[in-house]
């Protein structure tokens, strides 16, 4: 590079070969229209199709730009961003999914805030193109996210974000594990901003998110920044305690004074289960806890990288 960059664009990889070839197309002429040093860090996050074939090609027409991390294993969008990260050379970096949901001709505006001094800027999606399901699901994880954490996010699930490399920095320090990368940075911003970005059906192909995996990434984020959810279960194991004792009170009344009955036993059933059913989501809530701390101290090497394709010339040489 003849200089060093003072824009990084992160975009994590994972079986996008139908998109690559539009998302090159479109990526890159709105970097050089931006007439400032910049570089592309693409993570393959274990692409079983032609992902990486196609990411080599691009490094070698434009190696002076791009750059290819290329995982041994799917890791998770997580540890792609972080690996990504870990290695980002410019002032301002901005991540940006492959899927071209969010158009990367919106970059400029959110480089607009970080120019006013803004050090970390948030996308939140106008006029969004998912179906129903998810839009409402998203609505309700958000609400649950303000409630029990002070991160303030519009939109927790836009990928477009723009952040200042200090905050950056303090993000790769934290060695955050599983903690979602967007509510991390808002913790450790001192000016943050937010803008509405296009949103467009996806491009090719089918998202790499399930349900479940919209899920985990939504309890990490409420476990990762809150203790409400164990707060809130000590007070309904509280009131369960209280009504249980009450019930009891009553049952031993009636075998006092009214006589033995028979449905009692079955009350009693019912109770135990409940109580168990109770215990058991208290037990699976602390174990949430301890792993996440657990995977923490064991300090164990969360992601491998199988080979990184870059120009050996240093930056600024």
């Amino acid at each position: 590079m003849s200089a060093a960059p003072w824009l990084s664009v992160v975009v994590p990889v994972f079986n996008e070969e139908l998109n690559l070839p539009v998302l090159f197309g479109r990526l890159y002429p709105v970097l050089d229209g931006l007439g400032r040093p910049y570089e592309v860090i693409f993570t393959n996050d274990g692409s079983s199709d032609r992902s990486f074939e196609l990411l080599k090609a691009r490094h070698a027409e434009r190696p002076d730009v791009t750059r290819v991390i290329d995982f041994n294993a799917n890791y998770g969008q997580h540890m792609a961003i972080m690996a990504a990260f870990e290695r980002v050379r410019g002032e301002v970096v901005v991540t940006l999914d492959a899927d071209l949901q969010n158009p990367p001709e919106e970059i400029p505006k959110l480089l607009t805030l970080i120019d006013a001094g803004h050090d970390y800027v948030g996308g939140y999606r106008l006029h969004r193109h998912d179906s129903l399901f998810r839009t409402l699901a998203s609505k309700v994880i958000n609400g649950v996210r303000r409630r029990t954490t002070n991160i303030e996010m519009t939109d927790q699930g836009c990928m477009l974000r723009a952040y200042r490399r200090p905050v950056i920095d303090a993000i790769v320090r934290s060695g955050a594990i599983n903690t979602f990368i967007p509510a991390l940075a808002y913790s450790f911003s001192g000016n943050p901003a937010e803008v509405g970005v296009g949103h467009a059906e996806r491009h090719a192909g089918v998202s790499n998110y399930s349900f479940y995996k919209l899920v985990r990434l939504n309890f990490d984020l409420i476990t990762g920044f809150s203790l409400a959810p164990l707060q809130v279960f000590t007070m309904f194991a509280l009131c369960c305690s209280v009504g249980s004792l009450a019930l009891v009170v009553v049952l031993a009344y009636r075998r006092l004074f009214l006589g033995a009955e028979a449905e009692g036993i079955f009350t009693l059933f019912g109770i135990v289960f409940f109580l168990l059913s109770v215990a058991m989501v208290g037990i699976g809530l602390i174990g949430e806890y301890v792993g996440r701390t657990y995977q923490v101290v064991r300090a164990r090497q969360q992601y491998h990288v199988r080979e990184v394709l870059e120009s050996r010339k240093a930056p600024g040489g």
